[in-house]
């Protein structure tokens, strides 16, 4: 593995849980936000249109109701049945008594009518102004009223709001009037029919009416204005376009979209438009907005989430950095003391100020290379003194301890714990390096006497937590031993190699769930037993008796590795010496295999006087 690898991966993936969720964030909140902006916009578009539709309505009813003292007139019923030929006197007296009693009162009662007129479909009208005398008009032109308003009117009386004016058609003083006007209009009856037999008109200034919509705000480019059915504007910000034409394309969709929300483009500019058509005017209220402004909260939220990102970003990203290299510094720096170690340089290594799972394992590891340097000696010594069973004792201890610290076990276990760095909680790594830990300690208690085999087993079931972290899934051990042979004393460091032996060579294709792990115990003919049998791959019968072989020689043997790097079976000779040393050749392993069907070791010791005594007492 090249150097820094690991330190690359982490980062790595560091960076793609930052990304992911910084991305995940931004994108959710900028989608959930500019939703909500949206909706937001067409509620306050919605608002303004109807409040508009609204007060209009009232305004436009409040001159209705003005002319209800005219259609109850009698002089008006009466005016209205005039015949063309009649008197001039009788006109004359009708005009005046209805601008005495009817319209002067309205005059007053609201300023804001300029005038009223009434128009017979016998031809006969008359003219009030607010400021200026009653006008006169050709009966050319009182025809053409009287057609404009027939065609604009309806026979059922119903009230019309017309974008007309003949106010603006008075000349005074020779000049024309130049105010933009609307008119209420409606057909009306005389006495002696109930069929309309002409119109009453009322016209007031628009300009008292845009007072309602002045105060609307739509920000810096948005507008509010009214067209007609027509498509006529009858107001607009704007004067100069009050009475202009809005395009066909524009008053279609104005048509089709009441109070729901439409783009067009103006003068090259893309607009929100919200209509509503108000029930008692027939007018078409609509709010217009440039689509960018509308979008600006949006860019503003977009371009925050981006900085914001960002510099969220950098952040984490040094955290990242500074955390990558406070654990796979001090994993590489106890990565390369091993392998010094394993071209014989027992050099300690130094420790980090902090003290952490990580910096208990390194120094385990400093007691562990001090121990084998001061074993080194040792052996060094016992062979200038030629004592060879001297010199293989300290080599057996030497031996258990780097069983138990073999670099690739420990190589693999750093492996699984920057793995769990990465994509979980400290929670594994602290179960990870305890374990460890333990074992290292235990490791280093170099001498061969006798222990009890439930601190065998307890060594055994950190192994197995490692290992589980390892193969990636539990695996659990069948332990088959009585309680009472848990304080029966063995070996130190025997029990925990024949198991890491079943998951080196009785599993060649992996651990299945099938597959099982069993250590059994118990006592035969003055000897204590323990088994540990599985049912892997077995061995044939030509393994098994150079195996065999090999045992009957009682000596420790060097340790040698195939061309695939692995153990052959040297860990299992020398415990079954180790045994022998502490309780002499008569005891030691025993070894069954059958090719296919499984392998079953057994570690046969004494009974000894002091776990029989031991024994009797637990029974008492």
């Amino acid at each position: 593995m090249k150097r820094g690898t690991l330190y690359r991966k982490l980062l790595l993936y560091f960076l793609i849980v930052i990304v992911l969720s910084l991305a995940s964030v931004g994108v959710f909140s900028y989608v959930i936000s500019s939703k909500e902006l949206d909706v937001l916009a067409k509620d306050q578009m919605v608002q303004i249109v109807n409040n508009s539709a609204h007060h209009t309505d009232l305004y436009l009813k409040a001159y209705e109701r003005a002319t209800v003292s005219l259609l109850t007139n009698m002089d008006v019923k009466r005016f209205i049945d005039l015949p063309q030929d009649r008197g001039e006197y009788e006109f004359y007296d009708y005009r005046n008594q209805i601008r005495d009693y009817s319209a002067e009162p309205v005059f007053i009662r609201s300023p804001e009518i300029a005038a009223i007129y009434i128009i017979s479909f016998n031809g006969n009208a008359v003219y009030y102004f607010r400021d200026f005398s009653p006008a006169t008009f050709s009966k050319e032109e009182v025809n053409d009223q009287l057609t404009y308003f027939r065609e604009n009117t309806f026979r059922k009386g119903t009230l019309s709001i017309l974008n007309y004016s003949l106010y603006n058609k008075v000349r005074i003083n020779n000049r024309i009037q130049e105010e933009n006007m609307l008119t209420i209009a409606r057909q009306i009856r005389g006495l002696k029919s109930v069929d309309p037999q002409g119109v009453l008109a009322i016209e007031f200034r628009a300009s008292d009416l845009s007072a309602l919509w002045q105060g609307i705000d739509l920000g810096e480019n948005g507008y509010f204005f009214i067209v007609d059915d027509k498509g006529e504007m009858i107001y607009h910000p704007q004067s100069e376009k009050i009475g202009a034409v809005v395009s066909d394309s524009l008053m279609e969709k104005i048509k089709e979209s009441d109070l729901h929300s439409f783009e067009d483009n103006e003068d090259g500019t893309d607009r929100m438009y919200m209509s509503r058509k108000s029930d008692f005017s027939g007018w078409h209220l609509v709010v217009s907005k440039p689509v960018a402004e509308l979008r600006k909260p949006i860019s503003n939220i977009r371009t925050t989430t981006i900085i914001v990102g960002g510099f969220t970003l950098v952040v984490a990203l040094w955290f990242a950095f500074r955390f990558s290299k406070s654990i796979t510094g001090p994993i590489r720096i106890l990565k390369n003391g091993m392998r010094k170690t394993e071209k014989g340089n027992w050099e300690m290594i130094p420790l980090p100020p902090r003290r952490d799972e990580i910096t208990e394992l390194m120094m385990r590891y400093n007691i562990m290379v001090n121990r084998l340097s001061e074993l080194i000696e040792e052996v060094y010594q016992v062979q200038l003194k030629n004592k060879e069973i001297q010199i293989e004792r300290q080599k057996a201890e030497f031996q258990s301890l780097q069983l138990q610290i073999n670099p690739h076990f420990l190589y693999n276990s750093m492996e699984t714990i920057i793995c769990y760095a990465v994509i979980q909680d400290s929670e594994e790594i602290s179960e990870i390096v305890q374990s460890l830990a333990y074992m290292l300690r235990y490791s280093s208690q170099t001498n061969l006497e006798e222990i009890t085999v439930v601190n065998e087993l307890k060594h055994v079931m950190y192994f197995l937590v490692v290992l589980r972290h390892r193969i990636g899934h539990p695996f659990e051990i069948d332990i088959a031993l009585d309680s009472q042979y848990l304080l029966y004393h063995m070996v130190r460091l025997t029990l925990q190699p024949l198991v890491e032996n079943v998951f080196q060579h009785a599993f060649p294709n992996g651990v299945e769930n099938y597959h099982y792990v069993r250590i059994a115990g118990g006592e035969k003919d003055d000897t204590f037993w323990i088994s540990v049998e599985d049912n892997g791959a077995g061995m044939p019968e030509e393994t098994l008796a150079e195996l065999n072989a090999k045992l009957n020689k009682n000596r420790l043997v060097d340790e040698e590795v195939d061309e695939n790097g692995k153990r052959n079976g040297i860990g299992i000779l020398n415990v079954h010496r180790r045994i022998q040393m502490v309780f002499g050749d008569q005891y030691g392993l025993r070894i069954e295999s059958q090719l296919d069907h499984g392998t079953k070791m057994l570690m046969i010791m004494p009974l000894s006087v002091k776990t029989v005594n031991k024994s009797a007492e637990r029974s008492n």
